[in-house]
């Protein structure tokens, strides 16, 4: 096996391992991605970086671009958004799913938190479960609510506390 071909497999390798390989490489069909070793069509923020150069820089249509570097023209401008509020790190893949709890949200825990409070023990997951629906009317694991709670009460604990010196 050649070093170059090793060298480009490591890069697919890491690509992938950050979600940042392109989808559909071989639809890549910009001249500066063919026969490159330094342009990668594999690599999705290159690609993207190069295809919002192409229309800023060189005045080329965006449906063209789009179709050029293999992405639609609604990722064009999602991709000029990003790039435009964050710079190159705008171009990186993000994680997926929901970023925030939607259910055990500040509030929610601090209903919970007050509970425990008042409580003479601990309650139990499925306990804490069941005052959650009845008191907020919101369904969630016991796990989830644990997970969640005990770090939210180890901050109110700190906070009553006062800074330590």
């Amino acid at each position: 096996m050649a070093t170059g071909s090793r060298q480009g497999a490591h890069r697919q390798q890491a690509l992938e391992a950050q979600g940042a390989a392109h989808p559909h490489p071989e639809a890549v069909e910009d001249p500066l991605f063919r026969g490159s070793a330094f342009f990668d069509p594999n690599d999705l923020a290159q690609v993207k970086y190069e295809m919002l150069r192409s229309v800023e820089k060189d005045g080329r249509a965006v449906v063209e671009a789009a179709e050029a570097f293999g992405l639609s023209r609604p990722v064009f401008y999602v991709t000029r958004e990003m790039f435009n509020r964050e710079g190159l790190p705008g171009l990186l893949p993000r994680k997926r799913g929901p970023k925030h709890p939607h259910k055990l949200t500040e509030e929610n825990l601090a209903v919970l938190a007050q509970a425990v409070r008042e409580a003479e023990h601990m309650p139990s997951g499925a306990e804490l479960a069941t005052l959650l629906a009845e008191r907020c009317g919101i369904s969630a694991h016991p796990r989830s609510i644990l997970r969640r709670l005990l770090p939210y009460l180890k901050r109110q604990e700190k906070k009553l506390r006062g800074p330590s010196m």
